[in-house]
């Protein structure tokens, strides 16, 4: 079976590549920015062309190679006792999220998900206080949720980032973040593959036709953040992730 064969098994018109290519490339700006929330930028454009059990396995391949890339500059600043206190909550969440993915109806995951990334955006938005140090423990309910949630909505990130900048100054934060977020990849990706997920070789060949798009996300994301303050455009992109679940939570009822 030659690509353009495999390609045939995706049904999608030159509109529908257009639409999802500028879904990735937005994401990745996100990723390049914030160092996670792919799937919630992403998710609910591409819940237009597939369903969330393909999509998050497709967005994991391709956070793989991103967390990665951001990872090397900075993994001399990882914070390892964080990274090691965080990492088996995760791979645990990471499971049991994996589970519930390849599990639950397709209609019941598109409302949740609509109420995941609704929820996490009134958050952001309206939640200032910050704790201004948590203590260590909370890294078994940030790591296991976090965990869960990446596995199952593509983006536990968020709860990481709230735990280590609760705990660590902002360069090693980040580069910790990056390492958990390449270490969730290749649990995710460890535990999709054993699922028989990446068996289906369209998936894989949507992936590899996706990553010049993710490539330019990254490199727009990297630039803006030299020239524009890293809090305005999350802000700015979380009315658009709030905007998002809205409209899942919306499409679900109306269904």
């Amino acid at each position: 079976m030659n690509l353009l064969e495999l390609l045939h098994q995706w049904p999608f018109g030159a509109t529908d590549w257009l639409v999802i290519g500028l879904g990735i490339v937005l994401a990745y700006i996100v990723f390049g920015i914030a160092g996670f929330g792919t799937a919630l930028v992403a998710g609910p454009i591409l819940l237009l062309f597939m369903p969330l059990s393909k999509i998050v396995p497709l967005l994991v391949l391709l956070d793989f190679v991103a967390a990665f890339g951001n990872l090397l500059p900075s993994r001399r600043d990882v914070a390892k006792p964080e990274l090691l206190r965080l990492l088996p909550c995760m791979a645990l969440g990471c499971t049991l999220g994996v589970i519930f993915l390849l599990n639950l109806k397709s209609d019941l995951l598109l409302l949740l998900m609509g109420l995941f990334i609704s929820a996490y955006a009134v958050y952001s938005l309206w939640v200032k206080a910050r704790p201004t140090q948590l203590a260590a423990g909370w890294a078994v309910p940030m790591g296991i949720v976090g965990g869960m949630f990446g596995a199952l909505f593509g983006s536990g990130g968020f709860l990481y980032a709230i735990y280590l900048n609760s705990r660590l100054p902002k360069a090693p934060a980040r580069a910790t973040q990056s390492a958990l977020i390449s270490c969730s990849t290749v649990v995710r990706l460890s535990l999709f593959a054993i699922a028989g997920v990446y068996a289906e070789l369209p998936l894989i060949v949507l992936a590899v036709c996706l990553l010049p798009a993710m490539a330019l996300g990254l490199w727009i994301g990297r630039r803006l953040t030299m020239r524009m303050s890293r809090e305005a455009f999350v802000r700015l992109v979380t009315w658009l992730v709030l905007a998002s679940g809205i409209a899942l939570i919306g499409r679900y009822l109306s269904t």
